[in-house]
């Protein structure tokens, strides 16, 4: 399992809102955006829709999905799944966690392995 890393407190994301990791910070090929979902929790998704290359970050969270800004495209932020076209393919996700309030993302370790 990779290395958390510590991306700041639960209130310095707004329920409703993303922030972006970039690759570089997270040690990964591609940015990731970790959403505050509107169900409390958090959940990390790379930040790239799959079917165009807009930033998921600027899309809207209603409930626990987000809407690509671009063509509408709908991630379940639980899962990466592609929920409507014109998306297809699943977003990457990445393990997230919430510790003494602050919250912990795990690059590269997708939710499905979350013990």
């Amino acid at each position: 399992m990779s290395e958390a890393i510590n991306i700041g407190s639960v209130d310095d994301i707004d329920e409703g809102e993303a922030k972006v990791i970039s690759a570089a910070e997270a040690g990964t090929e591609d940015d990731i955006a970790v959403f505050h979902a509107e169900d409390g929790n958090f959940y990390a998704l790379n930040d790239e829709c799959t079917h165009e290359t807009a930033s998921l970050a600027d899309g809207w969270i209603e409930g626990t999905e987000v809407e690509c800004p671009v063509h509408s495209a709908k991630f379940c932020l639980k899962s990466g799944e592609a929920m409507c076209m014109p998306a297809t393919i699943a977003a990457r996700t990445h393990k997230v966690e919430v510790v003494d309030g602050d919250v912990l993302l795990y690059p590269n370790v997708p939710v499905a392995e979350q013990a």
